[in-house]
């Protein structure tokens, strides 16, 4: 009878130690939803609808992803970032991140020529890719080839 009533406590202490978490963690979240949205409203002057629209226990999660992969601190040149993001867009293809990854582009000095080889370069890959995936091209095949290829494109460079 001992036994099961230490049970017993022990599963309410765990339950409420649960809860008690879940309460704070709801807390924080909800202090770091405002700190996000300032943040944002403070870096492009208003709250837009693509962050409105994120579930509010995660915004402050998705900001700081954000601010990350545009940081300073990228390894990716901002002009050339945008590019690469154009390129995917136009594959997906998303009229919103084309839009958006285009005017970022030509604000980060990025000319219309750099923009149309963006997307055409994005469409190339799209293209062998489909020619690879549609014939069903052995993986491990491609991989030795194209090992082989890289060493004699190599080897008659240093010629």
């Amino acid at each position: 009878m001992k036994k099961k009533s230490i049970s017993r406590f022990k599963k309410w202490i765990l339950l409420v130690s649960i809860m008690l978490c879940t309460v704070a963690v709801y807390s924080q979240d909800k202090m770091s939803y405002e700190n996000a949205k300032q943040e944002i409203e403070e870096e492009f002057g208003m709250f837009p609808t693509m962050f409105e629209v994120f579930p509010d226990h995660a915004l402050a999660g998705a900001w700081e992803n954000f601010k990350q992969l545009n940081s300073p601190q990228s390894k990716i040149p901002a002009k050339y970032r945008e590019l690469l993001q154009l390129a995917v867009a136009a594959q997906i293809p998303c009229d919103y991140c084309i839009y958006f990854h285009t005017a970022s582009a030509k604000a980060y000095g990025a000319t219309d020529e750099e923009i149309q080889e963006a997307v055409a370069q994005g469409a190339a890959t799209r293209h062998w890719s489909m020619i690879l995936q549609g014939n069903q091209v052995d993986f491990e095949k491609f991989k030795s080839e194209f090992n082989s290829m890289m060493e004699h494109m190599a080897s008659k460079s240093k010629k």
